[in-house]
């Protein structure tokens, strides 16, 4: 029997309450676990959240990619589900990426892999409701450092795999919640005491090897080098009192966009540490909306 064919019953007894539905009520599908990538017995999945309502009707909707902060390391894609849900309840399919982490694959990986879930989710855009024209790169700490160099070369032959090359990994924005940007500034991590030692988070992400040994990689894992050209608009946030990232890496990157005259947006979080609810409340992820919506095609 379809919904149609269905005869609706109606029984109305006193003191019965009626709501009548519009049908644009909208809630939201998880779909935990997707594999999107398996690379010599490594599999790498996402976490789909997306927009649902009684008529679907074909409609599509632009795809958010958040990249969970982790310190290059293993990610917990879990973390901020909670949160990213509202996103999704604007009207966004959200899908969390995890990247091989920098214990088992070093820097370029994590932003191969990130290109690598971009087309997957293209490729599957029917199944995911998802409109290709409008795909946003999100990411908090190491998870915004990989957004932005995701977002920067997406449209360079670089930093890249060859996974569903048919299917393009541009992107419309980023969004870059106090994201690292130059792991080779001296006073970059105020808490880390192993700074740009091997065994550091910043070493681990260059193959385990001394950062300031090693420059020319260092190099190319800083977002600054690639502002040239046509690049993707970005929001920043950071907070002023972050004990891990310092709040002077964004204030590095804002000062590059400016001169060299790119769209650029940047919250001054005043007395915010390194993310908690002054992020991800409804007031500042309405900054994102509104953020998107302003760049959608």
């Amino acid at each position: 029997m379809t919904y149609e064919e269905m005869i609706e019953d109606e029984t109305v007894i006193e003191g019965m309450n009626t709501k009548v539905m519009s049908d644009e009520e909208m809630d939201t599908i998880y779909i935990p676990d997707v594999e999107y990538m398996n690379l010599d017995g490594i599999s790498r999945v996402l976490q789909i959240l997306m927009p649902r309502k009684r008529n679907m009707n074909h409609e599509k909707y632009p795809l958010i990619i958040y990249v969970q902060g982790s310190a290059w390391h293993q990610q917990n894609v879990y973390q901020h589900v909670g949160q990213l849900n509202y996103l999704c309840k604007q009207g966004f399919v959200v899908a969390i990426v995890q990247y091989r982490e920098s214990d088992i694959a070093p820097f370029p990986a994590q932003i191969e892999d990130t290109k690598t879930a971009i087309r997957f989710l293209k490729k599957h855009s029917e199944e995911y409701y998802i409109d290709n024209k409008n795909t946003f790169l999100f990411g908090d700490s190491s998870g915004g450092h990989v957004a932005l160099l995701t977002g920067l070369t997406s449209h360079l032959n670089m930093l890249d795999s060859h996974l569903y090359e048919e299917y393009s990994c541009d992107i419309k924005g980023i969004i870059d919640f106090y994201g690292v940007v130059d792991i080779t500034m001296e006073d970059g991590f105020p808490t880390t005491k192993n700074h740009q030692q091997p065994d550091s988070p910043e070493g681990y992400l260059i193959g385990r090897k001394n950062v300031l040994d090693n420059l020319d990689i260092a190099y190319q894992t800083n977002p600054i080098h690639y502002l040239d050209g046509d690049i993707p608009p970005i929001l920043i946030a950071h907070g002023t009192k972050d004990r891990l990232v310092a709040f002077k890496q964004s204030v590095k990157l804002y000062q590059a966009l400016l001169d060299k005259n790119k769209e650029v947006v940047f919250y001054r979080m005043k007395g915010a540490d390194h993310g908690g609810p002054m992020f991800f409340c409804e007031e500042m992820l309405d900054e994102v909306v509104k953020f998107i919506k302003k760049h959608l095609s």
